[in-house]
């Protein structure tokens, strides 16, 4: 997360578009620095040569990140068939070549066994640690990182079009820590020759939208001017996938000093996570137990 000992107060959050060429914690400073925020993180990293969606939260919506990081995300990419390479992607070097090229049909058969639980390891130009170090740190002195299969969840995973013989369109839904190139990567393998990822965007995540996300450069443009702060949208955005709750007047002092309190659960489960609305703002997120909020994170006023 970036964070700067100085600046403003400021609160919500932003979707930003992200070009190709900068990493996510550096669009992210780039962006604290343009609305001098005193505090900024992101929910979810993008590699370098991708674009989309890096939804940035400033101030006290940082505490709502991780729900935006677990929330399902949107990508669309291309696959290059007969080449793979160290990274998975175009940056790399290539390693292996084909001249095998599989058709439609291959493809849409292979796809089913991507779909829903699946065990994905990472690529090696990854930030997985092992054993206390970026698996990227290792890949880059030539070391072969030992990475473990993890569970992912993949919603959907669909050939979008097939602009000729070496490449392939793809979009894929995908919940939190799943690798696109470890996809290309495991479908060329299923198909029988190597492949990895050209292009990668980011279309949505979670709340956020590309076609609602501002480019890097026009938030640059508007930066120490005051339609800048305009760009800023409410915290709440990041609870939209999480259950609200209303409260009493009389509960908001408590909430405010991180104690449960009363609250109207309506059809929250017992023990179920949910945040607190008052007069529109949110007041505390936690877990509603017999009528009261236990709060985990508390919202300044």
């Amino acid at each position: 997360m970036a964070r700067g000992r100085r600046g403003s107060d400021i609160s919500g959050w932003l979707a930003l578009d992200k070009p190709a060429g900068i990493t996510s914690a550096a669009a992210v400073e780039v962006v604290r620095r343009a609305f001098d925020a005193r505090k900024a993180g992101h929910a979810g990293t993008l590699d370098p040569a991708a674009t989309g969606v890096l939804a940035i939260a400033f101030g006290e919506a940082t505490k709502t990140i991780p729900h935006v990081t677990d929330a399902l995300k949107a990508y669309d990419f291309r696959v290059r068939f007969g080449q793979g390479t160290t990274t998975d992607d175009a940056e790399g070097d290539i390693t292996a070549t084909s001249d095998h090229r599989p058709t439609d049909a291959a493809i849409e058969a292979a796809l089913p066994r991507f779909r829903g639980a699946v065990m994905q390891v990472p690529p090696a130009f990854s930030a997985v640690k092992v054993g206390g170090a970026r698996a990227y740190d290792l890949a880059r002195d030539g070391q072969v990182p030992d990475l473990a299969a993890r569970p992912l969840r993949i919603e959907t995973l669909e050939m979008m079009g097939r602009p000729d013989a070496d490449h392939a369109d793809f979009r894929m839904v995908c919940g939190k820590g799943g690798y696109v190139r470890a996809v290309a990567r495991d479908l060329g393998e299923a198909l029988g020759t190597p492949a990895h990822v050209t292009t990668l965007r980011r279309v949505w995540s979670g709340p956020f939208r590309a076609e609602d996300a501002l480019p890097l450069a026009e938030i640059a443009r508007l930066a120490g001017t005051a339609e800048i702060g305009a760009l800023v949208l409410p915290l709440e955005i990041g609870l939209a996938g999480l259950p609200r709750v209303e409260c009493p007047d009389t509960s908001i002092p408590r909430l405010r000093h991180g104690n449960p309190a009363a609250v109207w659960p309506g059809d929250v489960p017992a023990g179920g996570l949910a945040w607190v609305s008052h007069a529109g703002r949110a007041v505390a997120l936690g877990r509603v137990i017999g009528g009261m909020l236990h709060p985990d994170r508390v919202f300044a006023a």
